[in-house]
């Protein structure tokens, strides 16, 4: 089955940290523009949608020759904005979540999210995830944390094109080149998300502690890939006790048991929520 994917780049106009951060401009774009410009280099999705919530948005995207759909300023989390745009996109069964305050999102990163999804039959939603591996970063409630559930056979049971190594969900360039899909970039099955350093280890945290592998503590990346039949569900419930406790809406999917499998990667960009984010990426970008 030929699934069809769209990268959907959810952008609101407020925040708290840094008011309208995503008309910042560095080396003389937008964050909303650089964002969208690596987004565009992804070669799993058909097409690259930003869900704006304000005309200033809606504008900037004309300006730079984007693809805009104006969604309601209410939208609880980005996944609920997700949901919206997907409703107005019938022809598509896969979105892939990139953060708008993410200009620095590595393409392959996306591409490896979305081929995860796509090659678990059984996956709800599909994400990323880093080691861990300094105690600071543990410490830090803005890190936000996995628990995973490890092992190959979690990541993708009874997927027998995936044992056999080619990803279902490979893009049209991955098949030319012949490259074939490596379990061993699958992390696992996520079962739960938190700001605290979870899970627990009674020994005490020791650099030996973080250097674990398979790693124990893992880092959250906020990159998603969304079937949408999950979106469908999503839109319609109410959030859970558990996500309005650490804040967090994944948490919404785990309590009702859905599945989410994570992909692993070593590095991952840094998102800009503070005037120091955005100077260092500025920097960066020099």
């Amino acid at each position: 089955m030929n699934h069809r994917c769209m990268i959907v780049i959810p952008a609101r106009l407020a925040s708290t940290r840094l008011p309208e951060k995503l008309l910042r401009r560095a080396k003389g774009k937008s964050i909303l523009e650089h964002t969208w410009n690596a987004a565009c280099k992804a070669e799993i999705a058909d097409a690259v949608v930003i869900a704006v919530d304000d005309q200033k948005l809606a504008d900037e995207v004309d300006a730079f020759g984007g693809r805009w759909v104006m969604t309601s300023v209410d939208c609880p989390s980005g996944t609920d904005r997700i949901a919206e745009v997907a409703a107005q996109f019938p022809d598509f069964d896969v979105f892939i979540n990139v953060q708008g305050d993410e200009p620095e999102i590595d393409p392959e990163a996306i591409n490896r999210v979305g081929s995860l999804l796509l090659n678990d039959s059984k996956a709800d939603i599909a994400t990323i995830g880093t080691p861990i591996r300094a105690e600071s970063l543990l410490q830090d409630p803005g890190c936000v944390k996995i628990v995973i559930a490890t092992g190959r056979s979690r990541a993708g049971e009874g997927e027998s094109a995936q044992r056999a190594g080619f990803a279902l969900g490979a893009t049209a360039a991955d098949k030319r080149r012949g490259e074939r899909h490596d379990p061993g970039s699958l992390a696992g099955k996520a079962i739960y998300f938190s700001r605290e350093p979870v899970p627990h280890f009674r020994g005490g945290i020791t650099a030996e502690t973080l250097a674990m592998e398979p790693p124990l503590y893992w880092h959250h990346v906020g990159l998603y890939a969304y079937r949408r039949e999950f979106l469908d569900w999503f839109s319609t419930q109410p959030p859970s006790p558990l996500e309005q406790s650490e804040r967090l809406e994944q948490l919404r999917a785990i309590e009702a048991g859905k599945r989410i499998v994570v992909a692993r990667v070593e590095t991952a960009a840094s998102g800009i929520d503070t005037e120091a984010d955005f100077q260092a990426f500025a920097q960066r970008i020099q």
